[in-house]
C-alpha cells in the first residue's frame, strides 16, 4: 500500500486538468493525462503514436527515431508540468517525468514467449525510463497507472474501459500486474488516499549453515 501517494505540494494532476491537449511541435498533438503521483507520468494513448500498445523493448530501443521522438515528447512535457523552466533543462533531468502509452486489452507475446490473453488484462500499458522502453513496468510509474485508472475520464481510465474503478489489471512486455487505488474528488480536486499494487518476487539463494554439536550441550 502507498499512501498519499501524490502527498506534497501542488495537485495531483499539475495542469488542473484529468487529460490536456498536449501539443508537442515538430510532434503532434495528444490527448495527454499528467499526473504526478508515486512519480511524475505522461500518459498517451498508443494508437495516437503510432503503437498497438503490445511493444517489446527491441521494437522501440532499436529504433533511434523513435527514442528521440518520445524524448521530445517528455521534455515538451516536463515543462507544462512545471518540473522544468526551459526545455534545455530536461536533458539533465532524465528521471522525471516518466513517459507511457496505453492501449485497450490486446492480446499479444510477453518478452518470456508467454501469451498474454486479452481477457487477462484491462489495459496494456508501456513506458519509457532514461529514455527506454523498460523490460516490465517501474513501481512507481505503476502507483501513477493506478491513480490514474481510478479517476474517470483519464487517458488511462478511458483505455481502460472508462467509469469508477477501484483497480485495474495492466499488462506490460514481461506480463501483467494488478494495481488499484481509492480515489475521491474534492473540492480542490481528485485525491487519492492509497495505491495498491502486488509485488512478484523469486527465490535467489538458498543453503545451509553447520552448527557445532557443542552449540546445544
Amino acid at each position: 500500500d502507498f499512501v498519499k501517494p501524490a502527498d506534497g505540494e501542488g495537485s495531483m494532476f499539475p495542469t488542473g486538468n484529468i487529460t490536456d491537449e498536449f501539443d508537442v511541435p515538430g510532434i503532434g498533438t495528444f490527448n495527454a493525462t499528467f499526473i504526478s503521483a508515486g512519480i511524475p507520468t505522461i500518459f498517451i494513448d498508443a494508437e495516437a503514436l503510432g503503437y498497438s500498445g503490445t511493444e517489446l523493448q527491441d521494437d522501440i530501443n532499436n529504433d533511434v527515431d523513435a527514442l528521440a521522438k518520445f524524448e521530445t515528447i517528455r521534455a515538451h512535457g516536463a515543462l507544462k508540468m512545471g518540473l522544468i523552466g526551459t526545455l534545455e533543462e530536461a536533458e539533465s533531468r532524465q528521471h522525471t517525468p516518466k513517459i507511457a502509452f496505453v492501449s485497450p486489452p490486446k492480446t499479444y507475446l510477453a518478452s518470456s514467449g508467454s501469451q498474454v490473453n486479452k481477457s487477462e488484462v484491462d489495459v496494456l500499458v508501456r513506458a519509457l525510463s532514461m529514455g527506454k522502453l523498460h523490460h516490465a513496468m517501474m513501481g512507481t510509474a505503476a502507483v501513477a497507472i493506478a491513480s490514474a485508472a481510478c479517476v474517470p475520464g483519464t487517458v488511462v481510465n478511458l483505455a481502460a474501459g472508462g467509469g469508477e474503478k477501484q483497480s485495474v489489471t495492466f499488462g506490460h512486455p514481461s506480463g501483467t500486474l494488478k494495481v488499484g487505488a481509492a480515489a475521491t474528488q474534492t473540492e480542490s480536486g481528485w485525491v487519492v488516499d492509497k495505491a495498491i499494487m502486488s509485488r512478484s518476487a523469486r527465490i535467489i539463494m538458498e543453503g545451509f549453515v553447520r552448527v557445532p554439536s557443542t552449540i546445544f550441550e
